[in-house]
């Protein structure tokens, strides 16, 4: 059974950053993508970023490209979002979720889903 917990959420200003993190335990990612999406009060669940196990590969929503990194460390399971020049509209619940296939933006095509975790950017 995969599991996927997010830590790092938390309230900031607008312009600072944050970083989260998704440990993964229950099996071996190399063939998974894993992804982040969030979802904001009275919105539906939107992608923001996502990222191939195996080989790294990163892709971003336009909403966040160049403000948002996605990575992961194989050794620790674990997968991060490093979110700088954070504006209020980044305010949401953020999920990580994982597939065992290729890079997809739709929130049904996620297999497995984290517990989430609040971000807040205050202006």
């Amino acid at each position: 059974q995969v599991q996927l917990v997010e830590s790092g959420g938390g309230l900031v200003q607008a312009g600072g950053s944050l970083r989260l993190s998704c440990a993964a335990s229950g099996r071996t990612f190399s063939s998974y993508v894993t992804a982040w999406f969030r979802q904001a009060p009275g919105k539906e669940r939107e992608f923001v970023a996502a990222i191939r196990w195996s080989i790294g590969a990163p892709f971003y929503a336009d909403s966040v490209k160049g403000r948002f990194t996605i990575s992961r460390d194989n050794a620790k399971n674990t997968m991060y979002l490093q979110m700088n020049s954070l504006k209020p509209e980044d305010t949401a619940v953020y999920y990580c979720a994982a597939h065992n296939n290729l890079i997809r933006v739709a929130s049904g095509n996620y297999d497995y889903w984290g517990q989430g975790t609040q971000v807040t950017v205050s202006s």
